[in-house]
């Protein structure tokens, strides 16, 4: 049994902890290591080692910072495969989700290379007579970042460490427990590239030891990905201790199948959307809601293309359809699904039961739709993080559309239709913060910001895009006034000096 180590000062460090966590293989259901629960000291050594570590990686110049990331970028297409197989291996994506999300992490580091032009300020000369402005963005200090089961590569090194780092910052990351390995591994090739020690710090760890990050002063900022719950209480304790914040949470995303919609094509997408990453993503397509004209051939179609998927072990090629991440929450969404039919709702396709030759203690659910979901069932209305799809019927894009917006999350969604009117209108009314016109996965390229609204995120400015420059600095203005001969003989300044 290996047992992992942390990572701090680009050394990999044995925990004194006497606590493990299992690592599974969720294709077999093997353990294949086990992650420390790093003691509270160990958490503090690596906010140490950020702290230690700022002041002259943020006095190194932006270019500097950026020739280092196009390193790591470059490792990471060297890798590849590597990575790509540890994704499949503890997290369960079958093998081009797995490698989709490393080229999101290198996607991400991509934004991060822009740095030297993204982080540029402004300046007005004579914005007030004879006074001149500059706006500079300058780093802040230490972040950490608190990262789910789900994206082993893609959070914690596409959407949190690359710009941090890039601006200036240094970073604490927590990494899920569950599912480390692919993180300490990309950790290891910032130091190759030349990342200075304390820069980029690994741990794993509990809630206590997280409870220490929220509160010590030396972290003045918090990046989180994971459910709303926790996400409020990370909001809320670390905004009270005068940090920086932003939380991205769970969803229940929709989409709008109107009558005009060409359904082969449709159900196409709207099958990758539920069940692609075994529906364990923010922005897996978890409900559609159709025209009741159509409604009947839709699902049909669904359950057809649906039962078609191969299920099979994350690291074989030919698989589509891979396990649940770990057994817990596999036995989360079998009861989720047994809720659906306690419910009232119309079981389509079962996905329970599903064993894969030669992987039978694998964590596999089936595709799994349900037709017929009211809008008082909680399947409808709360996030199951699997590959389950719940189908609720309207009268008409009106109906469809407050369905979609009486929902409480509000990360994506979609409309499938072939009339540009109701598009637009779509686009302008729904609650959805990223939005898809025929696009079941409406996940924009990594310079917009994956931007949810409502219980899908708490903060003010999302990750990625611009917004994860501001993010990550703070702005400073330096006006400046410079006395010709006659101004040096002046004996009173007025009270608004160059304000006005």
């Amino acid at each position: 049994m290996k047992r992992l180590k942390y990572f701090v000062n680009n050394q990999f460090v044995e925990s004194t902890t006497d606590k493990y966590y299992d690592i599974h293989n969720p294709s077999t259901g093997e353990i294949t290591g086990q992650a420390p629960c790093c003691t509270n000291d160990e958490v503090l050594a690596a906010i140490a080692a950020a702290k230690a570590a700022f002041p002259a990686w943020s006095a190194t110049p932006a270019i500097r910072r950026a020739q280092i990331l196009f390193k790591v970028r470059e490792l990471l297409i060297e890798h590849m495969d590597e990575l790509t197989h540890l994704v499949a291996e503890e997290n369960g994506k079958v093998w081009a989700e797995a490698q989709g999300d490393v080229l999101k992490a290198k996607e991400g580091t991509e934004l991060a290379t822009q740095v030297t032009s993204l982080m540029m300020g402004d300046s007005t000369m004579d914005a007030s007579r004879g006074y001149d402005t500059v706006l500079y963005r300058e780093p802040i200090g230490v972040f950490a970042g608190i990262v789910p089961v789900n994206f082993p590569a893609m959070i914690p090194f596409g959407w949190m460490t690359p710009v941090c780092v890039a601006c200036g910052n240094t970073m604490v990351l927590k990494a899920a427990s569950l599912t480390p390995r692919t993180a300490l591994r990309i950790a290891e090739l910032y130091k190759e590239a030349g990342m200075p020690d304390g820069v980029v710090n690994v741990v794993t760890c509990s809630r206590n030891e997280i409870n220490t990050i929220l509160d010590h002063p030396d972290v003045k900022g918090i990046t989180f990905v994971g459910s709303t719950p926790v996400g409020k209480i990370i909001y809320q304790r670390a905004a009270a201790a005068g940090k920086r914040v932003q939380c991205l949470t769970q969803a229940k995303n929709h989409a709008l199948v109107l009558a005009d919609t060409p359904i082969e094509r449709t159900v196409a997408g709207v099958i990758n959307s539920a069940f692609g990453c075994a529906g364990q993503r923010c922005m897996a397509l978890s409900a559609c809601v159709v025209e009741e004209s159509i409604a009947d051939e839709f699902v049909a179609e669904l359950k057809k293309q649906a039962s078609e998927i191969k299920i099979g072990p994350a690291y074989d090629k030919t698989s589509k359809l891979g396990p649940i991440t770990y057994k817990k929450h596999w036995q989360e969404v079998v009861d989720d699904i047994q809720k659906g039919i306690d419910e009232g709702a119309t079981l389509v396709l079962d996905g329970r039961n599903v064993k894969v030759d030669g992987y039978e203690n694998g964590y596999y659910i089936g595709p799994t739709i349900f037709d017929n979901v009211g809008e008082d069932m909680s399947i409808g209305q709360e996030e199951i993080f699997g590959p389950v799809l719940s189908i609720k019927r309207c009268k008409d894009f009106a109906d469809g559309l407050r369905i979609m917006n009486d929902n409480a999350y509000a990360n994506g969604s979609v409309i499938f239709t072939q009339n540009g009117y109701y598009a637009r209108e779509f686009t302008r009314h729904t609650h959805g913060g990223m939005v898809g016109v025929n696009v079941g996965i409406p996940v924009p390229i990594g310079f917009f910001p994956f931007s949810g609204h409502k219980q899908s995120f708490f903060g003010d400015l999302h990750c990625l895009g611009k917004d994860a420059y501001r993010f990550f600095t703070e702005s400073k203005c330096v006006t400046t006034r410079w006395f010709d001969e006659e101004e040096m003989k002046k004996t009173e300044v007025t009270t608004w000096d160059g304000t006005i």
